[in-house]
């Protein structure tokens, strides 16, 4: 009897491996330490009780919007944006004080999303990103805006991540961190994935600043970067985006596909 050689290459049997198991590349588990600094860039208690302190009052402030818009407490005299705006405005001052407090970066980073919606990384009238933009405070805001905008979010999410990586997989974080951590790579994920999304219709083009490393980026890289950011922010107890991170990973949805042609080639040659 004669054996016929599997089409598939050892690189793409490692490939499935790893779609059946999205997490095999962070297999590690996290080690959470209580006793730990809740901000490893923020050791001093006294200190992190304060900036934390100011930073919920902002959140506080973010929520009661929130429940204006949803209809849940009465407006007020100012516009949504121009609280929204104002709460940024408030991120940014903290920021500036206490440059490596992730937390705030990740929590300015959100409010960014909210007020010019998560299309605004991609241009084009006909493209998804104007759906994705439908809860945007802010729809059309000046040109130059989204840019600033879209730079300030990347940025404030890459350090963010960067501020609170611990060194090694082993390291432990505390609870603080991690949750900081999940947020920020899920986020980050999130925004990731919409864009590839708007950037798959036709004609659609990035409007990312030249400085940014996505700014060469085509459909497919977004894919990849959002699973993998999805995969993280899994692991460090977001549990949504660890669903996410199969459904967003473009070797995923070719797996499948991939399967099917090297049956299709198996039983060619057996004929």
């Amino acid at each position: 009897m004669t054996t016929i050689a599997s089409p598939l290459t050892q690189h793409d049997l490692s490939i499935l491996e790893k779609i059946k198991d999205p997490e095999s590349g962070s297999s590690v588990p996290v080690l959470i330490d209580s006793s730990l600094p809740r901000d490893p860039n923020i050791t001093n208690d006294e200190t992190y009780n304060k900036i934390s302190q100011i930073e919920r009052s902002i959140i506080a402030s973010i929520q009661t919007i929130e429940l204006q818009i949803a209809g849940l407490k009465p407006q007020t005299s100012e516009s949504s944006l121009s609280l929204y705006l104002e709460c940024v405005r408030r991120l940014d001052e903290l920021i500036d004080e206490y440059p490596k407090y992730a937390s705030a970066r990740n929590n300015r980073a959100q409010a960014l999303r909210r007020i010019y919606g998560d299309g605004l990384l991609v241009t084009n009238p006909t493209s998804l990103s104007s759906l994705e933009n439908i809860d945007a405070l802010d729809p059309s805001p000046s040109k130059t805006t989204p840019l600033s905008a879209s730079t300030t979010i990347l940025s404030d999410l890459s350090t963010a991540i960067s501020l609170l990586t611990p060194s090694t997989p082993f390291s432990p974080l505390s609870p603080q961190t991690a949750k900081t951590l999940s947020q920020a790579y899920t986020q980050r994920g999130a925004l990731y994935h919409l864009t590839a999304k708007a950037l798959a219709v036709n004609g659609a083009e990035l409007k990312i600043s030249e400085a940014r490393r996505e700014a060469g980026w085509k459909t497919v890289q977004f894919e990849e970067a959002a699973s993998r950011d999805f995969m993280v922010g899994g692991r460090y107890g977001n549990e949504i985006a660890k669903a996410l991170a199969v459904a967003a990973n473009p070797t995923a949805k070719l797996c499948g596909e991939m399967v099917k042609e090297a049956m299709r080639k198996e039983y060619a040659g057996m004929n």
